[in-house]
């Protein structure tokens, strides 16, 4: 515990240790930007203990529909050798010919939620190919998904937005505030859909505090989870940035563990 606190760090990607460089840099070749941490399960532990950091919900993402299952039985190894500090969500592809097989295998392995990241996995939130993933996760799995992105018209609110009125009982949480890089105009727009969520990963660092607290306060402390996009973000600071935002203990313990708790279903 930190401060008092038990913190859950909501959005962690995690990488076999043969290619996680690689992998951590392709998506800092993505988003222009050198991460400050290695992509490593072994990495994450240790620098999450060091931030006091208790629990860690841990993904990766499918490029390709071939890749789910793997990745998900990866995820799911990692999660049963962390000695209860891992949860993880399990990966799927819009192009799969199987996916209510693969919802069912990454159940099976006792996946809490899905990932999904549709500017790198290259479809519209709101294509008729994902409508089967809803379909099968309402009511049963959250969907993680980044949102967000000047450059690109895959996941901003307009392709959201659909989603969140026409599957009312699916719990959706947007990664970066709802809209990575246009955070302020994303929270305009989705704070008042009741089945969204946001988790603040990959915000801090081009946001005012004033502005990320304003933001925060949209959506409500109910529905924010604190989260660092490990491996980008090196999680001591990620969380001195939230503790200096001036957030009551109440508000504080909602953020940073107990909204988790709930909608992954963790017992700590």
């Amino acid at each position: 515990m930190k401060n008092g606190y038990t913190i859950i760090d909501s959005h962690c990607h995690i990488y076999p240790e043969k290619i996680a460089a690689r992998a951590v840099a392709g998506t800092d070749h993505f988003y222009d930007i050198v991460s400050k941490c290695l992509g490593t399960t072994a990495d994450l532990a240790v620098r999450g203990a060091g931030a006091g950091i208790d629990h860690f919900i841990v993904q990766s993402v499918a490029t390709t529909p071939h890749q789910v299952r793997s990745i998900n039985n990866f995820i799911a190894d990692e999660v049963a050798k962390s000695g209860g500090r891992f949860t993880g969500l399990g990966t799927l592809h819009p192009e799969s010919e199987d996916i209510a097989g693969d919802v069912e295998h990454l159940l099976s392995l006792g996946l809490r939620g899905v990932k999904l990241h549709p500017d790198i996995q290259r479809f519209k939130l709101d294509d008729y190919r994902c409508l089967k993933i809803y379909e099968l996760c309402e009511g049963r799995l959250p969907i993680l998904a980044h949102t967000g992105d000047y450059r690109y018209d895959f996941s901003n609110p307009n392709r959201l937005m659909p989603i969140l009125r026409i599957y009312q009982n699916l719990t959706v949480i947007g990664a970066h505030m709802g809209g990575w890089s246009i955070q302020d105009e994303a929270s305009r727009k989705l704070c008042d859909f009741p089945n969204l969520y946001v988790d603040c990963s990959s915000s801090f660092y081009n946001l005012e505090p004033a502005l990320a607290r304003e933001i925060m306060l949209r959506y409500g402390p109910d529905r924010v989870l604190f989260a660092t996009d490990y491996p980008m973000w090196e999680p001591t600071e990620e969380l001195e940035y939230f503790f200096s935002l001036g957030f009551s203990e109440e508000e504080n313990r909602k953020m940073l563990s107990e909204n988790a708790i709930r909608l992954f279903g963790l017992e700590l």
